[in-house]
């Protein structure tokens, strides 16, 4: 019986022993270490001589042609890619109630003249025979005198009026007010057509193309570091490989709604090689000497609502929005409320909120 014992106890002890299960470990753990940041110094640096921005050609006269009043479309000389002169005929409207009206005009002021040129010879005679004393009233000279000027009056304001009418009858022929071509039609012959609004389509659209405006926004970081003594540098996306220059001819002097400024490059274009809508890339030069802050473009945290940077401020992380600036292919400039010698975190995340305390790289 004692040997049964022991051997049941042994039989115990080695599948106690063999057992997969892993003794508890009771003992407290100590606290791992966080992974160091790492931390960058901030440093004013000289900018670039020039900062490349995207800009695009435009007609340097552009007009919307529409008719100056209700009429139909008697005649058109023109069309798509027709090359015109100013003064040219262009279109040739028809309005029959106008003819009606000039004749009406003319007939008005035939009769006023007529009734002025029967009055003044009234007040002449009436003058003649006044000289002989008793026979004309002062009465009657003073009332003769005034119906004289109040005809005369009459028959200049019919003289206008026809004057106002065949103007208006002038519009019916519509001219080009510069050289320039037809770039869009959009009215057939027969068409009924008036004067347009802002939201109606043109009869024509004229470009004039021999000189094309380059216009660029400069953002608002830039404007007044731009060299207006300079000439900027231009290439266009479908000839990466000729680059064009000129100097900047006009500049708006004034934000846009977009926070930038727009500025103009007269670009010639007598072989008519280039087209408005071109875009390009365009280098403009900048003032010397300079400078902005420059930090590692991985530092920068961006969000829809905001980008900022992480600075470091008595261990602690501290958030300061920015606006960027031009990129690289490792750095961006930034604009915003720091200064150099300031630290910022390198490779920043919106994980880390704002007083978090930093483990700093040493």
């Amino acid at each position: 019986m004692k040997e049964l014992c022991y051997v049941f106890l042994s039989i115990s002890l080695l599948t106690a022993c063999g057992s997969t299960e892993k003794p508890i470990d009771l003992t407290p753990k100590q606290p791992g270490k966080t992974a160091a940041h790492e931390v960058a110094v901030l440093q004013e640096k000289v900018m670039s001589s020039s900062v490349r921005l995207p800009g695009k050609l435009k007609p340097y006269n552009e007009v919307n042609i529409y008719a100056k009043m209700n009429s139909f479309v008697k005649h058109i000389h023109v069309d798509r890619g027709t090359i015109v002169r100013k003064g040219q005929l262009l279109i040739q409207l028809e309005a029959p109630e106008m003819l009606a009206a000039v004749q009406a005009a003319r007939s008005r002021y035939v009769q006023a003249q007529e009734t002025a040129s029967a009055s003044k010879d009234k007040y002449r005679r009436l003058k003649n025979a006044a000289q002989e004393e008793g026979a004309v009233s002062p009465l009657d000279l003073d009332n003769a005198l005034s119906k004289m000027k109040a005809d005369e009056a009459v028959a200049m304001s019919e003289k206008a009026n026809v004057e106002e009418v065949e103007m208006m009858q002038s519009y019916l022929d519509i001219k080009a007010p510069f050289n320039g071509i037809i770039v869009q039609r959009n009215v057939s012959e027969g068409a009924l057509v008036g004067p347009g609004k802002g939201s109606d389509q043109p009869l024509l659209i004229l470009q004039d193309l021999n000189r094309l405006r380059l216009e660029v926004q400069i953002p608002e970081t830039y404007v007044d570091k731009v060299d207006l003594s300079k000439k900027v540098a231009y290439r266009f996306n479908n000839k990466p490989n000729k680059v064009f220059d000129g100097m900047i001819a006009r500049s708006a002097n004034s934000l846009g709604a977009m926070q930038s400024e727009a500025i103009e490059v007269d670009v010639p274009n007598a072989d008519n090689l280039l087209k408005p809508g071109l875009y390009c890339e365009v280098d403009i030069p900048l003032s010397a000497g300079a400078s902005s802050l420059l930090v590692p473009s991985n530092s920068i945290v961006r969000s829809t609502e905001r980008q900022y940077v992480i600075q470091v401020v008595d261990g602690k992380a501290h958030f300061v929005d920015i606006k960027e600036g031009v990129s690289t292919h490792d750095s961006t400039e930034i604009f915003g409320q720091l200064n150099i010698h300031d630290r910022i975190l390198l490779h920043a995340n919106d994980e880390i909120k704002e007083g978090t305390a930093l483990f700093l790289e040493k």
